[in-house]
């Protein structure tokens, strides 16, 4: 078995997961309202060599298939936990932070296309207390928290995507 931290092709299973499903991915159906509610999902994201992990990529794949495709996604992260709440990554075509180090330079030029989520941002924003600080960061990337899971969940990319930062207490009422 490869070691997903050391690959012979960084990023390659990766391509390799495209090559198989990308069609499938593609022609997933999508949600509408006689669906009801999509689940709330928690994903723990890994390293970006995760995506070298066949077990991993492959269930994440897999699961995301026994569902609709989302309309919208809103990712929560920890990532952000020390900055102010904030809704970021709103604009299309949003770009990727790599907020890692010291992996193979492949890792820092995936791409992961998102549509634009203007609206999902606002419908958020307007869901929280007007007396909530909130800090909009439309341009700011996504973690790798966030693009990492879906690359693998939605190769063909997913609905309207934003970030959210967790604020930093001592429980999470938001998860």
């Amino acid at each position: 078995m490869t070691d997903p931290f050391n690959p012979t092709r960084p990023a390659g299973a990766y391509d390799d997961l495209l090559a198989r499903v990308l069609p499938q991915a593609k022609a997933q159906r999508d949600w509408e309202p006689s669906d009801g509610p999509l689940p709330a999902l928690f994903v723990s994201h890994g390293a970006p060599p995760t995506l070298d992990d066949p077990q991993w990529r492959n269930d994440l794949f897999v699961w995301a298939q026994t569902m609709p495709k989302p309309r919208a996604i809103i990712v929560v992260s920890a990532h952000w936990e020390n900055a102010p709440l904030a809704i970021s990554a709103s604009d299309a075509g949003a770009p990727l932070y790599y907020d890692f180090g010291g992996f193979h330079p492949r890792y820092y030029a995936l791409q992961y296309r998102t549509p634009d989520a203007t609206a999902l941002a606002h419908q958020v924003a307007g869901t929280l207390a007007d007396t909530t600080l909130l800090h909009q960061h439309t341009n700011r990337g996504l973690d790798h928290g966030a693009f990492i899971p879906l690359m693998a969940m939605y190769p063909a990319a997913a609905g309207a995507l934003t970030s959210r930062t967790r604020p930093p207490t001592t429980s999470c009422r938001c998860c």
